[in-house]
């Protein structure tokens, strides 16, 4: 089989940790090379120390999505250092749930959010666009959001911010045809990520669960302390309740490991047994 992911140069934002470190630590793995963009120097760091051939296909890159010229920047260095971007994954991303009614504690977050999910995702492509233009083709990796599907409850400015992504990656994909492939990732829940850190109301994940939330509070809390039967946890099992980082992380490097004419142009990734409602 042809691996697709060999050799190609590979931009993502967010590489310090969660999904973005991991689709950076699992393409390293199968010889892609790397700019790891984020404004966690430390966490930058330790990235591709697993080997010397990892850390020497690595550039690290510190730079805040929000500001398009550090955004350029960064991939102006990866261009010099290896030769091209073939590929740019949008990955940063926080998760402010909140109603309107709290919007005196969550303007800031909101503000923030708007900031990192959506202007995030403008800055990149417009930091790639030009340079895969001339190159002649490329790959832009969006993530959404199952929340961009339907407006719920207590998640008005993060669902907007999702919904605007959809609608910015089916834009450029119009616009890009034959010449840069796009895809939107739009996961599901994910709860054993550091997106939950940002709610500012926990009232407000009950928006994408409707009358199933108590049975998923339950039953999310009888798996993280080990009390759940071992289907509802293992991926191999149709009852699988709650997707991994690392089960997403693999989806978008699934989306990434194909030829250049094939494109995965919308990719929706949820854990069989989940109880999301939209």
């Amino acid at each position: 089989m042809v691996d697709h992911i060999e050799g190609k140069v590979i931009m993502i934002t967010g590489a310090a940790g969660g999904f973005g470190r991991l689709v950076a630590e699992k393409t390293l793995a199968r010889g892609a090379r790397v700019v790891a963009v984020d404004v966690d120097e430390a966490g930058l760091a330790t990235l591709g120390e697993g080997s010397q051939a990892e850390s020497g296909r690595v550039l690290k890159e510190v730079a805040d999505v929000r500001d398009r010229s550090q955004m350029a920047a960064a991939a102006l260095r990866g261009d010099e250092e290896f030769g091209c971007i073939d590929v740019l994954v949008n990955n940063a991303g926080v998760m402010p749930l909140a109603f309107f009614a709290d919007h005196a504690d969550a303007s800031e977050a909101w503000d923030r959010c708007i900031d990192i999910n959506f202007k995030g995702v403008v800055n990149g492509i417009a930091a790639v666009h030009d340079s895969m233009i001339r190159q002649g083709r490329g790959h832009i990796v969006n993530l959404s959001s199952i929340y961009g599907n339907y407006p719920v409850a207590g998640a008005g400015i993060y669902g907007a911010t999702k919904a605007a992504v959809n609608v910015l990656s089916e834009s450029l994909r119009q616009e890009s045809q034959g010449r840069i492939k796009v895809t939107t990732i739009r996961p599901t829940g994910v709860p054993t990520t550091g997106l939950g850190a940002g709610v500012i109301n926990p009232a407000a994940i009950g928006g994408i669960l409707g009358a199933q939330e108590s049975v998923f509070l339950e039953k999310l809390g009888r798996i993280l302390s080990g009390e759940e039967p071992g289907d509802a946890s293992d991926p191999e099992s149709i009852a699988y309740f709650s997707l991994s980082p690392e089960e997403l992380a693999d989806q978008i490097v699934y989306a990434i490991d194909q030829p250049w004419g094939v494109s995965i142009s919308d990719l929706t990734v949820r854990a069989s047994g989940d109880l999301y409602m939209i």
